[in-house]
């Protein structure tokens, strides 16, 4: 039963760490508009928002991948 719960945890704990790149890329965003420095008159704000998105997410793809994919030998 123990072993199970932790598990359990130890999964739930690198999932965390996989969803990483994508809470930093998400907090990016906040701090950029909070700073003041993410305004409407940015020039190629769309571009950048793109770009900071995309590579969150890739980066949590493919640790995601590494971490729960199993490899075959």
């Amino acid at each position: 039963m123990i072993q199970a719960v932790k598990a359990k945890v130890i999964q739930g704990l690198i999932l965390f760490l996989a969803l990483i790149p994508w809470i930093a890329s998400m907090f990016t965003f906040y701090w950029l508009d909070a700073s003041g420095t993410w305004t409407s008159e940015t020039p190629h704000r769309g571009k950048i928002s793109v770009v900071i998105l995309s590579a969150g997410m890739a980066l949590s793809f493919a640790l995601y991948t590494k971490f729960f994919i199993p490899r075959k030998r």
